[in-house]
């Protein structure tokens, strides 16, 4: 019961409580909080419950996962019994961001929502990051030119799915599609739906119902893991030209209707 031992007093310590503070929360001696802390003794099911319930922390998260690696007490709740941890730190409380390889996106459905899976990451530092919870995917394909193939996209999680910004890009984790970076339109109001549309026109925009979505994680930064030659560079400019020009176009048909 190593682990909730520590669980429990950094908890405590990141909302700046003292034992006897918790303790009048949770209505417990502050001995017991003391014992449970230095492990002296193992925290009943009630206690245990009781702490979950007003940390907002499942107890199989307290139980079997190292809460020392955050630096916010804030968990992010994601439907049943599930949360996120904003913010992961290293030994030297730097931020760290999970980095979803190539490799792993393949077990990527089945694993997002378990905290093991996310643990094994490897994760990386970027400081120069806005606050939020942040985690690191790659790009297959050509859909979102000018994003080259197998570099990837450092994406901040939407905790509202009606957060969505028309015309911004993300990273959509659906369950029968997987995952994929598309640029997203709100339709939920209209027809309870997100509609997907890619840079490169030579690809279909399509509409996912919003129950099919899983997580949303917007846009922050990319990283390209190759070099453009001169050809993709002429290539890119032109295809976001006429892109734009389409945009264009469809703003005067607009207009003039």
């Amino acid at each position: 019961m190593k682990i909730v031992s520590k669980n429990i007093k950094h908890l405590r310590t990141l909302k700046n409580f003292s034992q006897e503070v918790l303790a009048e929360e949770l209505k417990v001696t502050r001995s017991r909080i003391g014992s449970y802390e230095e492990n002296r003794s193992s925290p009943t099911l009630d206690f245990l419950i009781d702490f979950s319930n007003y940390f907002k922390v499942p107890i199989d998260i307290l139980l079997k996962n190292d809460l020392t690696k955050t630096k916010d007490v804030s968990f992010i709740e994601v439907g049943e019994k599930r949360v996120l941890f904003p913010i992961i730190v290293d030994e030297h409380n730097e931020n760290l961001i999970e980095v979803v390889s190539t490799k792993a996106s393949a077990g990527y459905l089945l694993g997002y929502d378990d905290p093991e899976y996310i643990e094994q990451l490897e994760k990386i530092k970027l400081p120069f990051l806005p606050t939020g919870k942040h985690r690191a995917f790659p790009i297959k394909g050509d859909s979102m030119l000018p994003m080259k193939d197998n570099s990837y996209v450092v994406a901040e999680f939407v905790e509202d799915i009606l957060d969505v910004k028309n015309g911004t890009s993300y990273i959509i984790v659906t369950k029968n599609d997987g995952m994929t970076y598309k640029r997203v339109y709100n339709q939920i109001e209209e027809k309870g739906s997100l509609l997907l549309k890619p840079d490169n026109r030579e690809y279909q925009s399509y509409e996912v119902p919003i129950s099919e979505v899983l997580e949303l994680w917007k846009f922050t930064c990319s990283i390209n893991t190759q070099e453009y030659d001169e050809h993709e560079l002429k290539l890119s400019s032109i295809i976001q030209m006429f892109n734009g020009l389409g945009v264009e176009l469809e703003l005067l048909k607009k207009s003039l209707v």
